[in-house]
C-alpha cells in the first residue's frame, strides 16, 4: 500500500470528467491496488472521502470513510469505508442542507456550500456488484461533494457567497459554531 500525492487546485486533472470503469477492471488487481492506496491517502490525510482523480486517476471511483463524533463536522454519525465505482445521483429531495466544506484538493480552506439534503446513490461495489444507498444531512453532502470530483467539479465552484469562503483558521475563530456540550 502507499500513500498517493493528492492533485490540488489547478491541476487539470481535476477539472476533466472521468471514464467509466468496466467490471472486469473494478475487479483486476491494478484497481484493488487503487483502492487500498486511496483508503490509505484518505486515512493518512484525515478525510471523509476521496475520488480517483484527486490522486491523478481519471476514474469514476470514490471512498468515503468517517468516525462518530467528527469534531471538524460536527457529526455524531459514522459511515463505514464505502467503495463507489460509477456512482449516479438521483436527488430525493430538494431542500438544501448547507455545510462548510473542505477539500484534500484545495488545502487550509473551507467554503459554505448548499446542497440536496437527502440523494439515491447507484454505483458498482468492489465486487462489481449493483448497490444502492439513501442518504441524508451529511452523507449526502459527502456523496455529492466526491462525485463532483468524478465530473471536474470542486466545491469552490459551489459557493454561492464568496463571503463565506475562509482560511481553516479563520473559518474556526469567526464561523464555526462551538461544538455541543453532552
Amino acid at each position: 500500500m502507499a500513500i498517493l500525492k493528492v492533485a490540488r487546485l489547478g491541476h487539470p486533472v481535476l477539472r476533466g470528467p472521468c471514464r467509466a470503469l468496466s467490471s472486469d477492471e473494478i475487479v483486476s488487481a491494478p484497481v484493488r491496488r487503487l483502492v487500498r492506496d486511496l483508503h490509505e491517502t484518505l486515512r493518512e490525510y484525515s478525510g471523509v472521502g476521496i475520488a480517483a482523480p484527486q490522486v491523478h486517476e481519471p476514474v469514476r471511483l470514490a471512498l468515503i470513510e468517517f468516525g462518530e463524533d467528527d469534531a471538524r463536522y460536527r457529526t455524531r454519525d459514522a459511515e463505514p469505508l464505502r467503495i463507489f465505482f460509477n456512482p449516479r445521483v438521483t436527488v430525493l429531495d430538494e431542500a438544501l442542507s448547507g455545510f462548510w466544506e473542505g477539500c484534500l484538493s484545495v488545502p487550509g480552506l473551507r467554503g459554505f456550500v448548499e446542497r440536496p439534503s437527502k440523494v439515491r446513490v447507484d454505483y458498482l461495489d468492489a465486487e462489481a456488484r449493483p448497490r444502492d444507498l439513501v442518504a441524508e444531512g451529511f452523507l449526502a453532502t459527502v456523496c455529492q461533494h466526491e462525485f463532483d470530483h468524478l465530473d471536474g467539479t470542486l466545491y469552490v465552484d459551489r459557493i454561492a457567497d464568496p463571503k463565506r469562503f475562509a482560511f481553516d483558521e479563520e473559518f474556526a475563530r469567526y464561523h464555526a459554531e462551538p461544538a455541543a456540550e453532552d
